[in-house]
């Protein structure tokens, strides 16, 4: 459980149907299993110590006293596993059927959990055999005859809460097959109460399109409590009388599908839980629970070593762009939508009817013009309204000049070229600069010049600035503070590089102007760069990335910093696994101090940044997401970077 996280898993039997011995020593061969691979919790199926098609056979003594000796066995050999095993079966208690789930660690069954809401439509007749958790007065403590544990009674109810003792994050609780399907399913309570994680002991009869219901129903219940959500189904092996049973385990995360196992195949599937990162969620939300939630619930403490954990689960590289290529056509589509409704209710309500634009030829600039154009289209405003401006200096290239003249032709935006250089040199000679000195000053002085003429040109115009500067630049303070770094209204203010490459492209491939997407393309391949030093032979000189580090790296680093607040360790463990092979891991330590030494130091200019739209779920406004004090110290973090110096092979 090193840095939050648990290994579990999800396991279907092949059961025999009634035969309690040959199912008994099927879950033990998947707890020997899911043992060497390292699992900590591990949930089985609905009633799969008899079969959960027994049908009449659970009104059996012979089948009930069977399955109860089996539970006990099953317990007795949890000793050998430092596993917590979650199991299906029948259990009578004060003369009423229960369809239970039993949690077993270290040789005790710790607690019982009935289900609470039977089906009896359709194929199912639940109601016929078994009694609902309804009849249970609360929580109760029962004994069952034939059990040896250190304690003589058992917790019995829903509201049961099983807590690690080593590790504050991992609660459990659980919820039986039918229990997730109703309006109220017991799981809102139980996360409320404070589970993180919710086992769901199932035998969900398969049918046409039921998987993709039961793989929404799992993840959205996941996303909706915050919490992991295992789901473990009952498949080949159950009686074909009348249905089929697939086998579909799930684990899910916060919305997220970690595994899922293949139809029909009684597989075992195994992730890891991030528990550290469902703990930042719930603490972000401050509506998530009620102050009585857990007043009635019983907390059933166990002891579980700490170790570490061996991942497995997939990163992606780039966590604010979606893998899928329709997913993610879709969301830039619906990104552009969100940056352009921004700017149209500014522009309607100051009542500008034109707007002012800082070309240059790059990424930020271009998506910028884009949103704009966007937006003018929907206020029915002329194109030609839009003023771009190249402002053309010491280390402007053809290739951008050229790009930017061609993007605001094809666009019909209205093009205005003012050099700089002049002006420039002039202020050098006001302020006393040596224009042979490369410095900050030389770079600012440029970045400061064209913001003077934007707004200038905006007022002259009665229009507004439209600011182009990303999310990623903001978060490294790349940025010229009163220069680039100011606008009246920022549009790409919460857009990180990554993603603006790829809201570039979607425009590029969906504009229907064949030069445009030219242009478009072109731009794209350009390296990313201020152009503030002299070009060298024709070529761009300065490159950002070479400056400042890899975007990709970057905004991977900005994502689960803000969005879940990882310390260092924990981020360049996993910044290490989604970029293996990409970068080495010394390289990846680098940009990450970096990364850490500019995000706290460069506050100060986020702190007083524009208006703009919030588009994803990390941002930086002041007024927003991140209410940060300027001046906070960056020491804590930094110490914890040094002690990755030896695991990174650096110095």
């Amino acid at each position: 459980m090193k840095d939050g996280y648990i290994k579990v898993a999800a396991a279907t039997p092949k059961i025999t149907v009634a035969d309690v011995d040959a199912n008994g020593m099927e879950i033990r061969r998947l707890i020997k299993e899911a043992g060497k691979e390292g699992v900590k919790l591990l949930a089985l199926p609905e009633l799969c110590i008899t079969g959960y098609t027994c049908g009449e056979l659970f009104l059996q003594s012979l089948l009930l006293d069977k399955a109860k000796e089996e539970l006990f066995a099953l317990a007795r050999e949890s000793k050998d596993h430092s596993m917590m095993v979650v199991v299906g079966v029948p259990l009578k208690v004060k003369g009423k059927l229960f369809n239970c789930a039993a949690f077993l660690y270290q040789g005790e069954v710790l607690g019982i959990v009935p289900k609470t809401y039977l089906p009896s439509y359709s194929e199912f007749y639940e109601g016929r055999h078994f009694a609902s958790a309804k009849m249970v007065d609360g929580l109760d403590y029962i004994k069952l005859e034939g059990y040896e544990g250190d304690e003589d009674f058992i917790p019995f109810g829903t509201k049961l809460l099983f807590c690690s003792e080593q590790c504050q994050d991992l609660v459990i609780a659980a919820e039986i097959c039918e229990d997730l399907w109703v309006p109220e399913p017991p799981s809102a309570r139980h996360a409320m109460a404070g589970a993180t994680v919710i086992v769901n002991p199932s035998a969900s009869v398969e049918t046409t399109t039921k998987e993709a219901y039961r793989r929404s129903l799992v993840s959205l219940q996941s996303a909706k409590l915050l919490c992991a959500y295992i789901y473990a189904d009952a498949g080949e092996g159950e009686s074909t009388t009348d249905v089929v049973y697939s086998a579909h385990n799930l684990i899910c995360e916060n919305g997220s599908v970690l595994s899922e196992a293949k139809r029909f195949k009684n597989e075992m599937v195994i992730s890891e839980i991030d528990l550290g990162k469902l703990s930042a969620e719930r603490g972000r939300m401050g509506t998530f629970f009620p102050a009585d939630a857990g007043e009635d619930y019983a907390e059933i403490y166990f002891s579980m070593e700490l170790e570490e954990t061996k991942l497995t689960r997939y990163y992606a590289k780039a966590p604010f762009v979606p893998g899928n290529p329709v997913e993610r056509k879709l969301r830039c589509d619906e990104i552009l939508s969100l940056q352009a409704m921004g700017l149209k209710k500014r522009l309607d309500h100051t009542g500008c009817q034109s707007a002012v634009i800082g070309i240059s030829g790059g990424l930020d600039s271009t998506l910028a013009l884009l949103v704009t154009v966007k937006a003018f289209d929907m206020l029915k405003l002329k194109r030609e309204q839009i003023t771009c401006i190249t402002m053309p200096c010491f280390g402007t290239t053809d290739r951008t000049y050229n790009n930017a003249c061609e993007l605001v032709k094809a666009l019909g935006a209205t093009l205005v070229e003012i050099p700089i250089q002049e002006a420039v040199n002039q202020h050098f000679k006001d302020i006393g600069q040596d224009d042979s000195v490369h410095d900050v000053t030389y770079e600012n002085a440029q970045a400061r010049e064209r913001t003077q003429i934007l707004m200038d040109m905006a007022n002259k115009q009665n229009g507004m600035v439209i600011g182009t500067g990303d999310m990623s630049e903001l978060a490294l303070g790349w940025a010229t503070y009163n220069g680039d770094h100011m606008s009246m209204y920022a549009v790409n203010a919460s857009v990180p590089k990554t993603l603006v490459r790829h809201l570039v492209h979607f425009y590029a491939d969906t504009c229907g102007q064949e030069k445009l997407s030219e242009v478009l393309m072109d731009v794209l391949d350009t390296p990313v760069s201020p152009e503030l030093l002299p070009p060298k032979d024709g070529e761009i000189s300065q490159k950002t990335e070479d400056l400042v580090g890899p975007y990709e790296l970057h905004d991977f680093f900005l994502y689960y910093i803000l969005r879940f607040g990882f310390p260092p360790k924990k981020l360049y463990r996993i910044a290490c696994r989604a970029f293996d092979g990409v970068y080495d891991k010394e390289v990846i330590y680098q940009w990450l101090r970096t990364f850490y030494w500019r995000f706290f130091s460069q506050q100060f200019k986020r702190s007083c940044i524009p208006d703009g739209p919030k588009v994803g779920s990390v941002a930086l406004s002041p007024r927003g997401d991140l209410r940060m004090p300027s001046d906070a110290s960056c020491a804590m973090w930094m110490k914890e970077m040094d002690e990755l110096k030896e695991e990174a092979g650096c110095d």
